[in-house]
């Protein structure tokens, strides 16, 4: 899995997939945030094979998804505040991780 760890607290990737949650939460990982909307390509795995996944790997799995970096939900932001407020350890993923590290970038801003 291509990781890129931001801060000890988040880490970012591409698309994951649902063979990868044992090893997300063997590394720390305890909060999974997808931040890719369903059907964006035909090949990409569901939020819901995702989230399911998840839980089993003892993974919490949040659902949200943005359409371009530059258009992020202000709920979003305040989401990913509360969990990095509360020490989790966070990974994010979208398409290429993009979005996902500027849903950080917003959220320490």
């Amino acid at each position: 899995m291509e990781l890129t760890q931001i801060t000890p607290q988040f880490s970012v990737s591409p698309q994951v997939l649902a063979v990868q949650m044992a090893q997300l939460s063997a590394s720390g990982v305890e909060v999974l945030i997808c931040n890719r909307p369903d059907g964006e390509e035909a090949d990409q795995p569901s939020f819901s094979e995702i989230a399911e996944a998840a839980k089993d790997a003892g993974l919490e799995a949040v659902y949200l998804p943005m359409q371009t970096p530059q258009d992020i939900p202000e709920g979003h932001i305040q989401k990913l505040k509360a969990l990095l407020a509360d020490n989790k350890r966070v990974h994010g993923y979208c398409r290429t991780g993009n979005r996902s590290s500027h849903l950080w970038q917003a959220a320490v801003a």
